[in-house]
């Protein structure tokens, strides 16, 4: 009978969190806040009534709001429904 020795190998993972990504709503003067409120509700589905209302008064107010931080795909997803809602949106890294 034979005996073998394993030798154990230390294998931590370290993984790095995603970059993370701003989803922003940019003020327009052809949209009603309603629909605007209403359009981000849909979008992220996360958001209550009083975050999207308090989101589009910040993009109405001083041009721009930040939506949601997130990893680059669902951001992208974000803002290109939010532009198929006739809304103008962009994403820009968070760091």
């Amino acid at each position: 009978m034979s005996t073998q020795v394993v030798e154990k190998r230390d294998t931590t993972v370290v993984r790095k969190p995603a970059p993370q990504y701003r989803v922003l709503l940019h003020n327009d003067d052809f949209n009603g806040m309603e629909y605007v409120v209403m359009a981000l509700m849909k979008t992220v589905p996360s958001l209550s009534q009083p975050q999207a209302v308090d989101i589009m008064m910040e993009a109405h107010a001083h041009g721009l709001a930040l939506v949601i931080t997130c990893a680059m795909e669902p951001a992208e997803f974000y803002s290109e429904t939010l532009k198929g809602h006739g809304l103008s949106s962009s994403i820009e890294p968070a760091d």
